[in-house]
């Protein structure tokens, strides 16, 4: 099996790409930087990189025309939240343009399949209901990101309704050693004992998912998915309180003492966020994070577990495996 894979140095990629050579899949991965630790690593595992760039629709067609791939696998993808206003147009190229230029272009090409790593982001609070896959929008987006990402899904599904041979796939929130996202950098202090005691919406409510079952989802949906289908890989619900319970019992500490109401806790995202930015750091505490800490974001992975038997481990068992390996790091 031949493959391409954008976004492959990522924090999703990099696992995908470890998958698919397990499978003895012959592996080619776009990357602006070929000399980055990350893709050596992968070249190490026997992948074969190729120079180029999603937002330059060129190098995207030259890395088709030399993978020729049976499955393409467009995964890449700019996930941030606290990013500063000049950097949104940069995270459009990324997510919404980059997205157009790789379907488009497999179109072109004949691709067999392409599977599209979209997100459950893209379709919002789900207002407490356990959403499937013909869930639609029905809140306003709560950061760049998001609006990028559900242009980007919408995009998706018109190349799907064009008769395109393209699979979406939406990961909920993925977890793991490694995780760049809010959730993992304050795993990451937490488990370092850097995390300051407090946090917000206790009642917030996520769906988790550990980053190897999305990655063995995307290879099932890459071999055998419906061509036109969109597939949650959503694995398991937790409350922000529920969470944090499984926090402090995998490391025996607190994690939270203060619970901050809302004002308070958006003031302070106002305060940190640019701090952080002005520090050289990814913005975790932001009013884009706090914001999108008040939601209900609860999906089903029904469909992909029935239909291809893609299973998910616990959401308690995925967090395990975080914070052990980051404490340990």
């Amino acid at each position: 099996m031949r493959v391409l894979i954008t976004g492959g140095t990522g924090f999703i990629g990099r696992r995908l790409t470890h998958a698919a050579r397990q499978k003895a899949w012959e592996v080619y991965v776009l990357t602006r930087r070929p000399d980055a630790p990350a893709a050596r690593g992968l070249a190490a595992l026997g992948a074969r990189l190729l120079l180029g760039d999603v937002t330059v629709r060129e190098t995207v067609k030259a890395a088709l025309e030399v993978a020729r791939p049976d499955i393409f696998f467009h995964n890449a993808g700019w996930y941030e939240l606290g990013i500063p206003r000049r950097a949104q147009r940069q995270m459009r190229a990324v997510n919404v343009e980059g997205t157009e230029h790789a379907l488009a272009l497999a179109a072109e090409a004949g691709v067999r399949r392409t599977v599209y790593t979209s997100t459950t982001t893209a379709l919002g609070d789900t207002g407490g209901v356990v959403a499937d896959e013909s869930f639609e929008r029905r809140t306003p987006e709560l950061s760049a990101y998001e609006k990028t990402k559900t242009a980007a899904h919408r995009l998706a599904r018109h190349h799907q309704d064009a008769g395109e041979a393209v699979v979406i796939a939406c990961p909920a929130q993925v977890v793991g050693p490694g995780d760049h996202s809010p959730f993992g950098i304050m795993a990451r202090l937490y488990a370092r004992r850097r995390m300051p005691p407090v946090a917000w919406a206790p009642e917030g409510v996520f769906t988790f998912a550990h980053v190897d079952d999305v990655a063995a989802g995307l290879l099932a949906l890459g071999q055998r998915g419906r061509v036109g289908e969109t597939y949650f890989l959503a694995g398991h619900r937790l409350s922000l309180r529920q969470l944090m319970g499984v926090w402090e019992a995998t490391l025996g500490r607190r994690p939270v003492r203060i619970w901050l109401p809302r004002p308070l806790a958006m003031l302070q995202g106002s305060a940190l966020g640019p701090l952080l930015r002005l520090f050289g750091q990814p913005a975790f505490l932001s009013t884009e994070v706090v914001r999108s800490g008040y939601v209900s974001f609860q999906y089903s992975s029904h469909k992909v577990e029935a239909e291809l038997g893609v299973r998910f481990r616990p959401a308690d068992e995925a967090w395990r495996d975080t914070l052990i390996s980051e404490a340990t790091a």
